[in-house]
């Protein structure tokens, strides 16, 4: 397991080593400390508006559900059965009456509470009313949906308070889901996000996105659990599906950015898969009608250019990690104060990270 050094002022400060990038350790540690122990975006609220609907996810190591209620309350659960922890469903869905277990068949009702388990008749002192799913954090947030696991995960206003009233009057719950995107990068996820939170690299590795934002005016704001990137908009003669406006890309931790410019939303979710890959997934959201529609069609040519751009570079610096020769960094202050942030934030959670003893570390 790699020593994490102690944070330090941003003047002085130099870029987490190697070793949290790469391995089986570095990789379960995040998964426990950083995963297992934040607010995560699980989906849009479109995907839960009826009784019955449900998704699926992952928090971490822990198989999570999400599922609307017939009181038309949104509630989540650990995935997991309470007899032998079969999953009670293996895909999202559409007005399930219950949750059935795929495994032996167990039945909760939509607010987590065992209804019936076939053949338990000579099982002495089974109570089917004394079992119910633990049941984890739910919130709902301009049209998104979230779940903690932990009780010691901050409150979600905490963490995502602030955001809506920095870019009103917008309406991001106004938004029409158009489509999701995914990437499979070979790089840890972390790398991903360390290059989003600077645009030190954008003049380097992003020539047509540098030239519809204001590299001079680029700026950077922290904030406890997130930070904001934003630039205005250079118009290009017109060549730029960007328009006029402002640029806003949050940052919220430890993996979730909100890009935020005229008409448009676009979430992006970075999930660890393995040590040394990742997948991003991007979901996009446009006010309904013909403009809407026609910002996607211009949107998508140049954000495939850009995400090309981001992977080669990513999959290039992972490898710059595994070679055995690089030695952690200075952080640029005027650049990377999103950068230093992050890392001072994963340096809190892996201080505060203490496995089961029955675990390895």
């Amino acid at each position: 397991m790699p020593t994490t050094p102690p944070a330090t002022a941003l003047a002085s400060a130099t870029a987490l080593p190697a070793g949290h990038y790469a391995g089986e350790a570095a990789f379960q540690r995040d998964q426990r400390a950083v995963f297992g122990r934040s607010w995560q975006l699980v989906a849009h609220a479109g995907l839960l508006a009826e009784a019955g609907d449900h998704v699926v996810d992952q928090l971490g190591r822990l198989p999570v559900i999400v599922v609307r209620g017939a009181d038309g309350v949104l509630r989540a659960f650990a995935n997991v059965c309470r007899h032998r922890a079969g999953p009670l469903a293996l895909c999202n869905g559409r007005g399930a009456r219950a949750l059935h277990c795929r495994y032996h068949g167990w039945s909760y009702s939509l607010d987590g509470q065992l209804k019936s388990a076939p053949e338990m008749q000579e099982a002495a002192d089974f109570d089917v009313a004394g079992i119910r799913l633990p049941a984890l954090r739910v919130a709902e947030w301009q049209g998104l949906v979230f779940v903690a696991a932990g009780e010691d995960v901050p409150g979600f206003d905490e963490v995502y308070g602030g955001i809506a009233e920095r870019f009103a009057p917008i309406d991001l719950a106004a938004l029409r889901f158009a489509r999701r995107d995914h990437y499979d990068l070979a790089c840890d996820w972390k790398v991903y996000v360390d290059n989003f939170l600077e645009g030190y690299h954008l003049p380097h590795v992003h020539p047509g996105l540098s030239k519809v934002l204001d590299y001079r005016a680029y700026d950077t704001e922290l904030q406890p659990w997130k930070s904001l990137q934003f630039s205005p908009l250079r118009d290009a003669g017109g060549a730029s599906a960007y328009g006029e406006g402002e640029a806003f890309y949050w940052f919220v931790y430890p993996n979730v950015m909100l890009n935020i410019l005229p008409g448009r939303l676009q979430t992006n979710r970075v999930l660890a898969l393995d040590p040394g890959r990742c997948r991003v997934e991007f979901d996009y959201y446009y006010a309904p009608g013909p403009a809407g529609e026609a910002l996607a069609a211009a949107d998508r040519e140049f954000s495939d250019e850009v995400q090309a751009e981001d992977i080669a570079i990513c999959e290039a610096v992972q490898r710059g990690l595994e070679s055995g020769s690089y030695e952690a960094g200075r952080l640029c202050p005027k650049r990377e104060s999103g950068v230093w942030h992050f890392h001072n934030q994963l340096r809190a959670a892996y201080a505060a990270d203490a496995p089961a003893a029955d675990e390895p570390a």
